[in-house]
């Protein structure tokens, strides 16, 4: 057996005829495999970078022209009785050649492709070309001849099996490409090869068991071996002449766990499995890592509704979740570093769990190894998003392939512990004006509610599915009732202000979300703009959402002082994002005797965007990644309106007790104390404890001047309550002394407020793209202090660093 990798020596080229500007016409050029056209044209020199300015506009013929990929190669040595041209990934309408003979033709770029390719080869050079077909006249051709359906954008997305926000979404651009996406190469076998390895990893108590199906691909009619061993034991299974598939069981006595992060360690354990011919040779082998543990997804009825909460290794998991997009539109610059990078961001902001939304991809052996490593758990959608899919052929039987792979393919992951049928279909079937529009055609009930668990029940009983986000658990209950099941909370955001968040006790909260935009290097690198300005060119391109600056105004005007300059929108934009989220955490969390998670909108972008991520598109956290790392973390304390009142609410999701003194202080701005009272905290591990406020602590004599202070024990976090909005406060005019001093890699600041000071936030990304800080969203009373510290490149003038635009408060407007 031997495999060969095909990824040198490709070139690209349009197809001829096609309506390419002239200096792309007829012309070659070297291309990278894994790759994609953008990303060759790019490196060519041949196009302009479509995440500056507004080129992605000029760059659509892409996406509406055919392209050939050619390589050639030497067929492997010795005499086998097959070689497999192997293809992981194809995007998307492509013919494979070899030696001008076609082998094979694909429409899907979710699943993989085999083909047997061996009496084509010659000796020498083999040609082999990849032709792609235009995205779009596929899709389109497939929308004419099945009828149109509904979706939230005006691209036919869901008539091709192909990452859906390719199209463009309300937070990426429009760039609709084609190449060879994953590996691709040879392999030469003989006798027989492990077609599939399915490994069900279960916990009895406190044993382990693998239930290991294998299928196996044979030339040979010759009876095999099939040998596994994982953490000391062992199986042996013989697959008779005639037979292609066996089932071996492990039992592991008493196996070291695997945990999600928080909750211990994310022990793992290789799995090797071995095919063997009858005289002992080995064939092919197979390895993985897995994790023992256990998970339950509970939706019983109870007397709040229908719950959904997950345990793992039957201990309760409270979800501090996260939703997950593609972090680039050409997903082959996605390397494993790179997914490190925001999995350590998203660990350092306490979350627990990435939901892999419906309109991009299956995600990477590399993202879930690195899951896997960390403990942060990852549901993963079916890809299907915000439109009515057709189940008619072909897409009824790709949709089913695909599974099968997918969930074949991510068995092994311990970090895996949720499937979902798909993202807001449900949902739109019901609310968003489909039904008359469909007029009774197919738009995807059949893959939710039929295909997809039942591939599940099959191929993974081990790992719950769950039909849709949101959903109710029942066609009964409309899909997205806050009692039952999974919510989407998005008219806070489209239509109402961000407080009602506390309207909502919901069962478990899978979408909500919050605009703001990317940080100003961000900005300064993707955009001309001259002068830079919340509506110039640029910012207005790379605003996807309807009506989003509208809407992001609206927040301000709600909330906060009106924006003098662009410095000042930017700033108090980012703020308003970071404490609407910090607000609808805290609220769902002290609720946590009903709510059983909350997935925020969004982690990550993809590109230079204003979006409702935390991390922005060159992947500088937002002010709402400190506010999260704030709301997310094991111990929280937060005020919180209570029947008319205020309330302290204590919520420890940490495995041991909470015990603490806790002052709480009604005081002034200017930091004068007016009550104060001391509270005694016991909460024990994964709950929270409500304590109600007296009465003449949530009372304050001047609304416009005071606030409540709530601080416990040694913790460095305090809860904090304005009477009243920022916009309406009785703000002194900001002021504070500032140190700047050298550290190793960086310079210490040190601010100590000589008022109050709202929400101190340091940019130093203003002064050098490299620099960063530890520490955002800090309130100072009068005489407190505290320390940044700040990492870049270079050293940072200390003048520019502590004054505006650089370090801001809300009360320096």
């Amino acid at each position: 057996m031997s495999r060969q990798a095909l990824h040198d020596g490709w070139t690209l080229r349009a197809a001829p005829g096609a309506q390419v500007p002239a200096e792309i016409a007829d012309r070659s050029v070297p291309a990278t495999v894994p790759g994609c056209v953008h990303t060759d044209l790019l490196d060519a020199g041949l196009i302009p970078d479509p995440y500056l300015d507004d080129n992605e506009v000029a760059l659509a013929w892409i996406g509406r022209t055919d392209w050939s990929y050619r390589t050639s190669f030497r067929r492997p040595p010795g005499d086998h009785d097959r070689v497999d041209l192997v293809c992981a990934g194809l995007d998307t309408v492509a013919t494979l050649t070899v030696n001008g003979v076609e082998v094979g033709r694909t429409e899907n770029m979710h699943r993989g492709y085999r083909f047997d390719v061996r009496s084509l080869l010659r000796d020498g050079d083999n040609d082999l070309v990849v032709t792609f077909g235009s995205a779009y006249r596929y899709a389109e051709a497939q929308q004419e001849r099945l009828g149109d359906r509904p979706n939230a954008y005006p691209e036919p997305f869901h008539f091709i099996r192909k990452m859906a926000c390719n199209f463009g979404w309300d937070w990426g651009p429009t760039l609709v490409t084609a190449g060879i996406w994953q590996e691709i190469g040879l392999h030469a076998w003989s006798t027989a090869r492990l077609a599939t390895v399915r490994p069900l990893v279960t916990l009895a108590g406190q044993d382990g068991r693998v239930e290991l199906h294998v299928e196996v691909e044979r030339v040979a009619d010759v009876p095999l071996t099939v040998r596994a061993t994982v953490a000391g034991a062992h199986a042996e299974v013989v697959v008779p002449a005639g037979q292609r598939t066996a089932v071996l069981t492990l039992a592991v006595r008493e196996p070291a766990l695997w945990w999600p992060r928080g909750y211990g360690e994310q022990t793992r354990h290789p799995l090797e499995v071995t095919l063997h011919a009858a005289d002992g040779d080995t064939l092919d082998t197979w390895s993985r890592q897995v994790g023992f543990r256990s998970v339950r997804l509970d939706t019983s009825p109870d007397e709040h509704g229908t719950s959904f909460a997950l345990s793992v290794n039957d201990v309760p998991v409270f979800v501090r979740g996260v939703n997950w997009i593609p972090d680039d539109a050409f997903p082959t610059r996605v390397t494993r570093e790179r997914l490190a990078g925001r999995f350590d961001q998203a660990a350092a902001a306490n979350i627990n769990l990435l939901r892999v939304w419906g309109g991009g991809r299956y995600e990477s052996t590399d993202f879930y190894d690195l899951a896997d490593e960390r403990g942060l758990l990852v549901q993963q959608d079916f890809l299907f998003a915000c439109a009515a899919y057709p189940e008619e052929e072909p897409f009824g039987s790709e949709v089913a392939a695909e599974a099968a792979e997918q969930v074949t393919r991510l068995a092994p992951h311990p970090s895996l512990v949720l499937w979902t049928g798909n993202n807001e279909n449900i949902w739109g079937w019901h609310d968003w004006d489909w039904q008359e529009a469909l007029a009774g055609r197919t738009w995807g009930r059949g893959y939710y509610l039929d295909v997809l668990p039942r591939l599940v029940g099959e191929l993974d009983p081990t790992r719950p599915y769950w039909p849709g986000s949101p959903w109710s658990g029942t066609e009964e209950i409309h899909p997205n009732d806050p009692a039952h099941g999974t919510t989407h909370i998005w008219d806070v955001w489209n239509t109402d202000d961000y407080t009602k968040y506390r309207e909502y006790v919901p069962r478990f909260v899978a979408e909500f979300g919050y605009q703001g935009p990317p940080a100003y290097a961000t900005l300064r690198r993707a955009l001309s703009d001259e002068p830079l300005a919340h509506n110039s060119p640029g910012m207005a391109h790379h605003q996807k959402a309807a009506g989003g600056d509208a809407k992001l105004q609206r927040g301000l005007d709600a909330h906060l002082p009106a924006p003098a300059d662009f410095d000042d929108w930017h700033y108090l934009t980012q703020l308003n994002q970071a404490r609407a989220i910090q607000l609808g955490v805290e609220h769902f969390r002290s609720h946590r005797d009903v709510c059983a998670g909350t997935i925020v909108w969004q982690l990550n972008d993809c590109w230079p965007v204003t979006s409702w991520s935390a991390i922005d598109g060159d992947g500088r956290r937002k002010p709402l990644w400190y506010a999260l790392r704030h709301a997310y973390a094991d111990r929280l304390l937060t005020v919180q309106p209570r029947d008319g009142g205020l309330a302290l609410v204590a919520v420890n999701d940490g495995g041991t007790p909470w015990r603490a003194s806790t002052s709480v202080t009604r005081l002034t701005l200017a930091g004068a104390p007016r009550v104060k009272t001391t509270m005694e905290l016991d909460v024990p591990a994964y709950s929270a404890v409500t304590l109600a406020l007296p009465a003449e602590l949530a009372r304050p004599d001047e609304a416009r001047r005071e606030l409540l202070v709530a601080e416990a024990g040694e913790s460095a976090d305090r809860a904090l309550w304005f009477f009243a909005e920022d916009r309406d406060g009785d703000w002194p005019a900001a002021a504070w002394d500032a140190t700047v001093e050298p550290v190793d890699g960086g310079q210490r600041v040190r601010v100590t407020a000589r008022t109050v000071l709202r929400d101190l936030t340091l940019f130093p990304d203003r002064l050098d793209p490299t620099a960063s800080v530890d520490e955002a969203l800090v309130t100072l009373l009068p005489g407190e202090s505290v320390t940044l510290t700040v990492r870049a490149d270079t050293a940072l003038d200390p003048a520019a660093l502590t004054s505006r635009p650089v370090l801001r408060c809300v009360n320096d407007l």
